[in-house]
């Protein structure tokens, strides 16, 4: 006899880590830049390098790239940027299994430089990341049997989830703006910040179509050594070529916005007021089809006795691909900011999600929306300052009836951010954080292996009475009985004069033998 198998591929998740570190070093300020009387923003990057198994730890190293806006030592204060890299190595306990990959999700970085005196900083950089794994799983699953004797089969019909592509690429964006008329020429870019906001991703045919937008925050120095700056939306647009997939699939995409630069060029005219923006959008993608597919779950013969032993596999079953927005509004009474600020000029935020909670209506998530705020003042001594503070925010990811058991991969990130001034002590937050959510169920199914066929016991069938009554016990069903019985469902059915399978606890019927006639 011959079992007709079916390979069901999919990943497995594994359990996260949660790890925090910190990175302390002191920074001299390069021989070209002037003093530091004040350190005004800072920006920061994580740039993981490695990850690495090493026994029951995972080693992670890479560096920290910074970036300090600075208000200089002199009688007519300039603002200034400092920039360098602080490089890290972490240990993570993760007692790990063979076939393992991790992976880095949900970086958060506290960065907080201060001075030692006005050629010597502390710097001082709180990581908080989490640790993720998974592997790839190959489920063997029977479909069907064949044999030299005429065999009744039981099929158990699922809707399964196969992994069907699973690729890492990344997509380059590189894109250019011009400043506009009513600002001068650029002659020094100072501080940038380029940050993600919308993103679309969509499987095409053989291809993944990206859409999505950045935000860049520019501060420079005109010719004339002028403090100015730009904000600005860019869209952005293409594709990246993925043999095997197809719109209808599925799918579950991390990504990370990396490697983003600022650089200045000349436009027709000769002069600077062109910025080239790039950066790369690191993609690691999971493709999926959904099928139904008929399996094997019984079978028997009327002629040889068929023995098999049995296994537990698990495959997944699709609940759920969804996106999400949580929007956020609040107003907050900054009274130690009275009278200080003049004008915004950019607000950037990070997401932590401190709980993700099932819930029988789905995730229940909760977590911290971290903000801060440049802020020009209207002191000439001191013309710019920032803030930073955190709100909290509550959201509700539905799924109907969603099982205990169930496993999810959860992307956010911030689409909208706008802080404004109320008065002369408050702002207003107005903040759109999505979330994309793929919801699996972990299903088990008992596939056969170690089939064999043996010679019927003819003389104890001769023993069997040829017609037997009997009363459906709970839990039965019509195959558990045509096969202890040695017949066909079709035979009973005939007999009893039923018109489909359906029997109930207390039902009585006459079995007869297959090969006897009642008529």
């Amino acid at each position: 006899m011959e079992l007709i198998k079916k390979r069901i591929h999919y990943v497995r998740e594994g359990k996260k880590i949660f790890d925090q570190f910190y990175v302390d070093e002191e920074y001299n300020v390069p021989e070209a830049k002037e003093d530091v009387r004040r350190i005004v923003d800072t920006g920061t990057e994580l740039k993981i390098e490695e990850i690495r198994p090493v026994e029951n730890y995972v080693r992670i190293t890479g560096k920290l790239y910074f970036r300090i806006l600075y208000l200089n030592v002199s009688s007519d204060p300039k603002p200034g940027v400092l920039e360098g890299k602080l490089p890290f190595e972490e240990m993570v306990y993760a007692e790990n299994q063979e076939g393992e990959e991790f992976y880095i999700q949900n970086v958060r970085i506290e960065f907080t430089p201060s001075l030692i005196h006005s050629r010597k900083l502390s710097l001082r950089a709180m990581v908080e990341l989490e640790v993720g794994r998974e592997k790839l799983v190959d489920e063997e699953t029977v479909t069907d049997a064949e044999g030299d004797v005429p065999l009744y089969k039981k099929m158990k019909k699922v809707q399964l989830l196969q992994l069907e592509v699973t690729k890492k690429d990344t997509y380059r964006i590189k894109e250019e703006i011009t400043i506009p008329g009513t600002k001068e020429s650029i002659g020094q870019i100072l501080f940038t910040d380029i940050s993600e906001r919308k993103l679309e991703l969509r499987p095409g045919q053989d291809e993944l179509i990206v859409r999505g937008e950045l935000f860049l925050f520019c501060m420079y120095l005109s010719g004339d050594e002028k403090p100015d700056w730009i904000s600005q939306t860019i869209p952005y647009e293409g594709r990246i070529p993925c043999e095997g997939i197809s719109e209808e699939m599925y799918f579950s995409i991390r990504h990370t916005m990396e490697d983003t630069l600022t650089d200045l060029r000349m436009d027709e005219d000769g002069e600077m007021r062109i910025l080239g923006i790039e950066g790369t959008l690191a993609l690691h993608m999971n493709f999926y089809r959904e099928e139904s597919v008929e399996l094997l779950e019984d079978l028997y013969s009327l002629q040889k006795q068929c023995l098999f032993d049995t296994t537990e596999v698990v495959c997944e079953e699709l609940l759920m691909q969804n996106q999400s927005k949580c929007k956020v509004t609040e107003r907050l009474s900054l009274p130690e900011l009275k009278t200080d600020v003049l004008q915004i000029l950019h607000a950037r935020g990070a997401i932590q999600v401190e709980h993700a909670d099932r819930t029988g209506e789905g995730i229940r998530v909760e977590g911290i929306l971290h903000l801060s705020f440049l802020y020009l003042r209207g002191d000439d001594a001191e013309p710019y300052g920032s803030w930073q503070g955190m709100i909290p925010f509550e959201h509700q990811i539905e799924c109907k009836e969603m099982p205990e058991e169930t496993v999810y991969n959860m992307e956010q990130h911030i689409e909208q951010l706008q802080i404004t001034l109320v008065g002369s002590e408050s702002v207003e937050i107005k903040g759109i954080l999505t979330f994309d959510t793929f919801l699996r169920r972990p299903v088990k199914v008992w596939t056969m292996e170690n089939v064999r066929e043996e010679p019927l016991d003819l003389a104890q069938l001769e023993k069997r009475p040829s017609i037997v009554g009997h009363i459906v016990q709970s839990g039965e069903d019509l195959w558990q009985l045509a096969k202890r019985y040695m017949t066909t469902k079709e035979g009973i059915m005939e007999v009893n004069g039923m018109q489909n399978e359906n029997v109930k606890e207390g039902d009585k019927l006459l079995i007869f033998k297959e090969n006897m006639s009642i008529l």
